[in-house]
């Protein structure tokens, strides 16, 4: 296969972009309380590292829903993994360079959720544009690749932890940046195809598809798809640590690797069976069991049963965010990049409001997350209404 011809290293290149944003995302986290440690923060303002990091992406899928497709996908994405490397690189230098060593972190976060922001509008229409049959199945097995990737930085960082020592995070983090540098030499050598579905030969504008209802369907689908999956995994950790009675270590490698192997082992499968079976009949089932999960993981009187609520809770958003995606592009033709960047819009905010919901109400029924998880149902349970709304309007459309 050459590189500059064969769409397969396109796709490649694009399950690397999805690597990259699981970096971005999960490996800060792993060093919040060595922060503190070090550096005496305070844990609110540690907590609002996280928030700032999903805040910037947000604002950034708003903006690129209007200037992706005029710069062009090829120096956006170029772009974008670049950033993503100077914001890591930057983590393990920058806190050194200031009086105050989290300006140099938040200037870190700042840059690369920039980066993660764009790869995250960019990546699903740069795979939904490649020249290729089944495209469910080759979105479900792209959104896989952020899975593994979450494993990989948790698994990867610990063993380095225990092997250099945490005071070393520092080279860790630089090492981490050639990770999307790489990646953004593989983007400028890839053939990349401009997403143009269009309706008469024009792209939808943008007004014209906020008058779609369909599109406004999908967009709380897919706000539905993100609190539910982050709803849970958000808890992971402390699920492990009470259903096992291990370290905090073990409990972060027991909880959130759990659900994250078993939600990338659902979008593999996933991959699979959208080849065979009506993708959004398939998403509803997903919905029933995520149902019976979060019931499972609230109600059940022994902890241990709590946490294979919690596994499978990753087994069965696994489908919802790839395939709210795939069934978008197909009910809005000729929404183009834009769609997909108020569609990862919407995951983000469903991404924050998920587990703040539950933080929330657990906090409001002094400390109890099961009754929490319990009105959190409402997440999967409202995107499988959707999604049987959806299919009974195709199906009336169809009968026409």
């Amino acid at each position: 296969m050459r590189i500059r011809t064969s769409y397969q290293h396109t796709i490649l290149a694009a399950y690397g972009g999805y690597i990259t944003q699981a970096i971005i995302n999960n490996f800060l986290p792993l060093l919040l309380l060595t922060f503190q440690s070090t550096w005496d923060i305070p844990l609110s303002k540690l907590t609002l590292l996280i928030s700032v990091n999903f805040g910037v992406q947000l604002t950034v899928d708003l903006i690129c829903a209007k200037i992706v497709d005029k710069i062009g996908y090829r120096p956006c994405i170029v772009t974008a993994h670049i950033l993503a490397a100077i914001g890591l690189a930057g983590l393990g230098i920058l806190p050194f360079l200031f009086p105050d060593p989290y300006v140099g972190i938040l200037l870190s976060i700042v840059i690369y959720a920039i980066g993660g922001g764009i790869t995250e509008v960019l990546i699903s229409p740069i795979v939904e544009a490649c020249p290729s049959d089944n495209k469910e199945s080759a979105m479900e097995l792209l959104h896989s690749f952020y899975c593994w990737g979450h494993v990989f930085v948790i698994l990867a960082s610990t063993a380095f932890f225990v092997l250099a020592g945490i005071e070393h995070w520092r080279i860790l983090a630089c090492l981490w940046a050639l990770f999307p540098l790489c990646n953004a030499v593989y983007f400028s050598l890839v053939p990349i195809c401009q997403l143009n579905d269009s309706i008469d030969g024009e792209q939808l504008p943008i007004r014209k598809l906020f008058r779609l209802p369909v599109f406004w369907l999908f967009v709380i689908l897919m706000l539905c798809a993100g609190a539910s999956e982050q709803a849970m995994s958000q808890w992971a950790s402390a699920f492990a640590e009470a259903g096992l009675g291990v370290s905090k270590t073990v409990g972060d490698l027991a909880g959130p690797c759990m659900f994250a192997i078993l939600m990338g082992l659902s979008r593999l499968i996933s991959s699979r069976l959208t080849l065979k079976y009506d993708q959004s009949k398939l998403m509803v089932g997903s919905c029933t069991l995520c149902v019976a999960a979060y019931l499972l993981a609230a109600l059940s009187p022994w902890p241990i049963l709590s946490l294979v609520g919690c596994g499978l809770c990753g087994l069965s958003v696994g489908i919802m965010w790839p395939g709210t995606f795939s069934l978008a592009a197909v009910a809005c033709r000729g929404g183009g990049t834009a769609l997909f960047a108020f569609l990862a819009l919407a995951g983000d905010l469903g991404c924050m409001s998920g587990p703040a919901v539950v933080g929330f109400l657990s906090e409001g029924f002094g400390g109890d997350m099961k009754i929490a998880l319990l009105f959190a149902i409402t997440f999967p349970a409202l995107l499988g209404v959707g999604l049987l709304l959806h299919l009974h309007n195709t199906k009336k459309n169809s009968d026409k």
